[in-house]
C-alpha cells in the first residue's frame, strides 16, 4: 500500500509542489475509464517513470488536458480525484451541457488513447498538521467532489489524529460521484470521517438533507453537523454562487477568510472552450493600442493588443505555446506577473490575495490601461 503521508505538505520536499513550476504538456496514455454516474466517468492516465517528477502533486491540485476533436483543439483543467503515489493521475469527468471536452470523455475518449496532459498546478491543498488533532471540513457539490476525495483520503491517511467532514450536494442518489469510494473512507475511517449527502431533486429521510443549499439549509447544517468554530480549515468546490453562499455564511459566523479555501468548477458564461487559434488574424488595432512584453519559458516577445482584447489572446497570435486552459479566470493556468504597467481583470476566481498583492495577473481576464505592459509567465 502506498503511504500517503508523503501526500501531504509536509516538508520542503513537498511544499515545493505549491510553487509556480514550468507548465508543459506530456502525451500520456488512458489507462482505463472507469463510469462513475450515468453521464460521469473516472478517467486514469499512466505517467511513465521518466515522467514521475513532472507528474508530483499534492491533494486537490489539479491539470489541464488537450486534445482535437472535429478539427478544433479543445481544452479543460479537472481536479486530480486520488492522492498521488500509484504511477497514475485519476480525474472525474462529468458531462456538462454544451461542453466540448466533457462529452467527447464521456462518449468517445478509449483506453490506450494518448492526451496531452499539463503538469499539475494549484493551490487547493491542506496546511494540515500531520501530528496534530486537526479538523477538516469540505462541501461539495456534483462533480466538485473530485478534489476533495483526493484531500479527505490524504488527511485520513496521512494525519491519524485529523477528523473529515463532509457535505456534498448532488441532484439524486444516482448522481453521486465516487459513492462507493466515499462509503469506504466511512469504513475505513468511522470514527474520523462523516459524509453527509444533500439531494436537491430526491426525497431524504430529514428536511435537512433535502433541497438545494440555500441560505436557511446552510444555517440548519452548521447549527447541527458541523460547527464552523470546530473547523481549522475549509474546503469549498462547486458552482460559484453556491461557494460564495458559503464563504459568505462561513465568514458571517466568524470563521477567518485564510481558513477558506475555494475552487471553482462552474462560472456560467465566463467560460470560453475553444479560444481563436494562434493564427487568426490581428483584430484591427485602432488608437488606443498597447504594446506588451511578455516572457515564457525564457525568451522575450513583444506583442500588441487592441484596446479591449485581453492579453492571452494577443499572446497566442504569435506564441502558441502560452498555457491556458479554462480562459474563464478559474484555473490559473494563465497566470503571470505583471512587471510593469497597469491592467484590469474582468473576474478572478483563481488568485489568492498574496498572489495579487505580489502582482500576479490572469492572462485571460487581463485587459491593458497604460501605453506598455510587461509579463513574466516564468517568475
Amino acid at each position: 500500500m502506498v503511504d500517503m503521508t508523503t501526500a501531504l505538505p509536509t516538508s520542503p520536499a513537498q511544499t515545493h509542489l505549491l510553487r509556480r513550476r514550468r507548465l508543459a504538456f506530456h502525451p500520456l496514455e488512458v489507462a482505463a475509464i472507469n463510469r462513475l454516474t450515468a453521464d460521469a466517468v473516472e478517467v486514469v492516465f499512466t505517467v511513465p517513470e521518466s515522467l514521475a517528477d513532472e507528474f508530483d502533486y499534492l491533494p486537490g491540485q489539479h491539470i489541464a488536458v488537450r486534445a482535437h476533436h472535429d478539427g478544433k483543439e479543445i481544452r479543460r483543467s479537472y481536479s486530480l480525484c486520488a492522492p498521488m503515489g500509484d504511477g497514475e493521475l485519476h480525474i472525474g469527468v462529468k458531462v456538462e451541457p454544451g461542453g466540448i471536452f466533457s462529452t467527447f470523455a464521456n462518449s468517445e475518449l478509449k483506453v490506450s488513447d494518448t492526451v496531452d496532459v499539463m503538469t499539475p498546478q494549484g493551490s487547493f491543498t491542506t496546511r494540515v498538521d500531520v501530528n496534530a488533532a486537526s479538523h477538516i471540513a469540505a462541501v461539495a457539490a456534483g462533480s466538485g467532489i473530485t478534489p476533495v476525495m483526493a484531500l479527505a483520503t490524504a488527511v485520513l491517511t496521512g494525519a491519524p489524529g485529523a477528523t473529515f467532514t463532509l457535505v456534498y450536494s448532488s441532484r439524486s442518489a444516482d448522481q453521486v460521484m465516487f459513492v462507493d469510494e466515499l462509503a469506504d473512507l466511512k469504513d475505513r475511517f468511522p470514527d474520523r470521517f462523516s459524509v453527509h449527502h444533500v439531494l436537491s431533486r430526491e426525497q431524504r429521510f430529514s428536511p435537512m438533507h433535502t433541497g438545494r443549499l440555500n441560505p436557511e439549509r446552510l444555517d440548519v447544517l452548521f447549527d447541527r453537523l458541523v460547527k464552523p468554530a470546530t473547523v481549522d480549515e475549509w474546503f469549498l468546490c462547486g458552482p460559484v454562487d453556491l461557494v460564495q453562499d458559503v464563504r459568505a455564511h462561513l465568514t458571517a459566523r466568524g470563521t477567518d477568510p485564510i481558513d477558506i479555501h475555494v475552487e471553482l468548477f462552474t462560472t456560467g458564461a465566463l467560460r470560453r472552450d475553444v479560444l481563436p487559434a494562434p493564427s487568426a488574424p490581428v483584430p484591427d488595432l485602432k488608437p488606443g493600442s498597447h504594446t506588451v512584453t511578455m516572457t515564457l519559458t525564457g525568451r522575450t516577445s513583444t506583442l500588441t493588443c487592441g484596446p479591449d482584447e485581453r492579453i492571452l489572446d494577443a499572446a497566442l497570435r504569435i506564441r502558441s505555446d502560452t498555457p491556458f486552459s479554462c480562459t474563464g479566470g478559474v484555473c490559473g493556468t494563465c497566470r503571470a506577473k505583471l512587471k510593469s504597467g497597469t491592467v484590469d481583470m474582468e473576474v478572478n476566481y483563481a488568485l489568492e490575495p498574496d498572489e495579487i498583492e505580489a502582482g500576479y495577473i490572469l492572462t485571460c481576464q487581463a485587459v491593458c490601461t497604460s501605453e506598455a505592459v510587461e509579463v513574466d509567465y516564468d517568475a
